[in-house]
């Protein structure tokens, strides 16, 4: 795994690029604000960007949503010490595929982060039920969609609402269907494309919100 640090930190930098190494996770570099990110994304190609959000010059939303765009290959992951709901709405809504606090345990940051390198979204169970709280509100005649749900195949419909019970990983919905993991990629390659979204986090918070999936009230 290739790995870019962006923190305006340098202590931080040093101290994460020691525990990732040790792991024998490759930081390819380093970068001190957005911009800096950027521009080492493109030259580097790491496969993930751990990005801070309070940064000088360009901020880590910001160059997240131009590495969405511009380098839609790259997974960028969120780290930061701010659990600010709007912070990890608007994260996500960039394009981010994770958003993780920095005082998450070693063990469980690396286990999250190897998900992202096989394609599953990295959120902590609270953050989860809180991003599926935020886009589940509201009665269900007050929303809009913006995407069709009707192109979904009857297939793709159940990837789809098994995502939304937080089975996410290939190998558990490839188990669940009964269907190679190969397959499940071809499937949520599919829900991703026809529904104009960007990763597994944005699919299960657009499902709740436009109703497709019903809230489990043991998360409410």
């Amino acid at each position: 795994m290739q790995v870019l640090i962006a923190d305006d930190h340098a202590l931080f930098r040093e101290s994460l690029k020691s525990l990732l190494e040790a792991h024998e996770v490759h930081v390819v570099g380093e970068a001190g604000n957005g911009r800096e990110a950027i521009e080492k994304a493109w030259l580097l190609k790491p496969q993930i960007v751990l990005m801070d959000l309070t940064m000088p010059e360009m901020d880590g939303l910001e160059a997240t949503r131009r590495l969405s765009a511009e380098l839609p290959e790259v997974k960028v992951v969120v780290l930061t010490a701010s659990d600010d709901d709007s912070k990890l709405f608007e994260a996500i809504k960039s394009g981010a595929k994770g958003y993780l606090l920095k005082d998450l345990e070693a063990q469980r940051f690396l286990t999250l982060l190897r998900g992202v390198e096989r394609g599953e979204p990295a959120l902590s169970p609270a953050l989860a039920r809180r991003l599926l709280e935020e886009f589940s509100d509201g009665p269900r005649e007050s929303r809009r969609p913006s995407r069709s749900p009707d192109a979904l195949t009857e297939r793709e419909q159940e990837v789809l609402e098994l995502m939304g019970t937080g089975v996410t990983s290939n190998r558990k919905l490839a188990e669940s269907l009964g269907v190679s993991q190969n397959t499940v990629k071809f499937h949520i390659r599919n829900i991703l494309d026809k529904l104009h979204l960007h990763n597994r986090a944005e699919v299960v918070a657009y499902a709740f919100r436009e109703g497709l999936l019903e809230a489990d009230p043991g998360t409410a």
